[in-house]
């Protein structure tokens, strides 16, 4: 018997709008995730450990600075550890950037949301626009490239 249980999760912050277009392309090819609002629920530790080792990303480079903590507890100075880091962000969730998406495919910071897009294994079901305006995917589901 299959599961039924989501094959994709989000941690996600719905106050951001890269996070809701990323959920929304998620949605869009037909899936529904497993949505973790990581501000209300933080990931564990070890959570954040496994999403940083698949990502393959320092904790330093996962620390969000914009509406954050970040600079006034001084955490660009070299002198924080990973571990130390880690602390911060479980301490205050706000500083883990977001979106975190986790798919069979791989797990991805989805900055920008179309990053999404490369590790979904359903293709979209129809057009995108995400909030600002921009198109991203067409009238028939291809991905819309950037002028360059």
């Amino acid at each position: 018997m299959q599961s039924t249980s989501p094959s994709i999760t989000i941690f996600h912050n719905p106050a951001c709008g890269t996070s809701r277009n990323t959920l929304a392309l998620i949605r869009n090819s037909g899936e529904e995730p497993r949505v973790i609002e990581y501000l209300k629920t933080p990931p564990t530790r070890e959570t954040l450990r496994e999403l940083l080792a698949a990502m393959a990303m320092a904790p330093r480079a996962l620390l969000r600075r914009k509406g954050t903590p970040c600079d006034e507890l001084g955490l660009d100075d070299p002198k924080w550890s990973d571990e130390q880091l880690l602390d911060f962000m479980l301490a205050h969730p706000i500083l883990i950037n977001r979106p975190i998406v986790v798919t069979p495919l791989g797990t991805r910071l989805c900055r920008p949301s179309e990053e999404v897009l490369d590790i979904l294994s359903s293709p979209q079901k129809g057009p995108f626009t995400k909030e600002d305006g921009e198109q991203v995917i067409d009238a028939e589901g291809r991905r819309v490239s950037r002028a360059a």
